[in-house]
């Protein structure tokens, strides 16, 4: 409590964001903080710093967590807007960096507007143009565009999710091979449902399948077992919790019939996660064993892409784990899945930094570990670890990446090896054409800010020299 009191906090912007989220206009709010309505709107304009007593009366009352609420703006937004802003269709306005952070800080309203306009553009570049005459027109959001979106407003925690989850997990035992056994019999005695283990050519192109009329669901041989203890835990949370997981999806308001299903599958498989690793046990695992990967795989009978999607998730308020951001990277550089965490150090649009060495994990189930550090000088360590081949049909394989600001290095084993304070680290950018890092020799692209600076009579050793201003 010691910093917020030694120094001025100006947070009007995010009072106001909360007071509208609690569906409150000034005079109900001010009534409830026992101030006067003018005094709020002075607040909320950033007329008067936030007190300390201010802060503990917010806290007291909506119960919020105070270190969040003060914390500085994500980099996120800022990151955000600066991308689309430096679009060829706006380039030209030449719109300041300056401006930019202003808008992103003080108006998190305008700044998701504009990115969401833009999203909806970016959707209806890629629909050809014959498409577009069709009587059906396309949704103005991608459904995964939104579920991406949805999920990181929410921190991807989900408490009502989470506690449910657990409720069941108390009566099953922790051992994986045992709790197989359990989720078997409790879908049977509870569901009469039964789970048969299928010849790999019976099941053709599927790895599970639930057949409705004989209450059966067969999964495929070629399922791991970390996939077959998924699969059972999935269909027994979208019986056991399904109130919570439509409950939460209503609350999110998808936009289309498509935003719906998949919003439904994604919380489905979070609660599936939950039961396997149940939220207290498993931080506490994660915490004692300095987030061991391969152990914490071991102990809960889990996939390494299972187990780095949880990690994502520990957002409990006062029970908080290592905010780590995560991507699933394909053999050609792009992003299949993302969590962005508290810090997500790249460009949301597009392929990540080609200095980034997670594209080039070993597939050996080492974790492979790196420093990097931003064009503004912000530090993470990263952990990358290569999957197995997947389907039959497969021709490549993926990369899944763990990352978390530098500070939280020493909770992490497989940081040991790194200096995170004063060690050397790799340069990165958020992409070619929004990253203005002069001396990179892995650039792809000129910067979209910047005028190139080329010459007859002599060449740099980074490709596509520019200009600094």
């Amino acid at each position: 409590m010691a910093e917020p009191a030694d120094r001025k906090l100006y947070l009007g912007p995010k009072l106001r964001v909360l007071r509208r989220e609690l569906g409150l206009n000034q005079t109900q709010m001010a009534e409830e903080l026992g101030i006067s309505p003018s005094y709020l709107n002075h607040l909320e304009r950033n007329q008067r710093p936030l007190t300390a007593q201010m802060l503990l009366r917010l806290a007291n009352t909506y119960d919020i967590d105070i270190r969040d609420f003060t914390a500085p703006a994500a980099e996120g937004g800022p990151r955000e807007l600066g991308e689309i802003l430096s679009d060829a269709l706006v380039r030209d306005i030449g719109v300041t960096r300056d401006e930019v952070l202003e808008v992103a800080e003080n108006y998190p309203g305008v700044t998701e507007a504009v990115a969401r306009f833009y999203r909806a553009l970016s959707d209806l570049r890629r629909v050809p143009g014959a498409a577009l005459a069709g009587a059906e027109r396309p949704p103005l959001v991608a459904p995964v565009d939104w579920l991406r979106e949805m999920i990181a407003r929410t921190g991807n925690h989900f408490a009502e999710i989470d506690a449910g989850a657990e409720s069941i997990a108390a009566d099953l035992p922790e051992d994986p091979a045992l709790l197989q056994a359990a989720l078997r019999t409790r879908l049977k005695d509870g569901h009469g449902m039964s789970v048969q283990i299928m010849r790999g050519d019976l099941i053709a192109g599927r790895l599970r399948h639930y057949d409705m009329h004989r209450r059966r669901l067969m999964l495929s041989e070629r399922l791991p077992a970390s996939g077959r203890l998924f699969a059972i835990a999935w269909h027994l949370v979208a019986q056991d919790l399904a109130d919570a997981v439509a409950a939460q999806v209503a609350r999110a308001a998808p936009p289309d019939e498509d935003s719906r299903r998949l919003a439904t599958i994604a919380l489905t498989n979070y609660a599936a996660a939950a039961l396997v690793m149940p939220y207290d046990r498993f931080r506490q695992a994660a915490e004692q064993s300095r987030h061991d990967l391969p152990l914490l795989c071991d102990r809960f009978g889990v996939s390494i892409e299972q187990l780095a999607h949880r990690l994502t998730s520990l957002n409990r308020t006062g029970a908080r784990g290592v905010p780590f951001f995560m991507a699933k990277i394909d053999r050609a550089g792009q992003i299949a899945k993302r969590f962005d965490g508290e810090a997500w150090p790249f460009a949301r649009y597009g392929g990540t930094c080609p200095r980034w060495d997670a594209h080039g994990a070993p597939a050996s189930g080492t974790v492979a570990s790196q420093l990097i550090e931003t064009v503004e000088g912000k530090r993470f360590v990263t952990l990358a670890i290569g999957l197995p081949r997947g389907a039959a049909q497969a021709r490549g394989r993926s990369v899944i990446a763990l990352g978390c600001e530098a500070k939280h290095a020493a909770r992490i084993v497989h940081a040991d090896g790194l200096d995170a304070e004063r060690g050397e680290a790799t340069g990165v950018g958020p992409s070619c054409p929004l990253c203005e890092r002069r001396a990179c020799p892995d650039r792809a692209l000129p910067p979209l800010t910047r005028a190139l600076d080329l010459h007859s009579y002599e060449r740099t050793a980074a490709p596509y020299p520019f200009r600094r201003v």
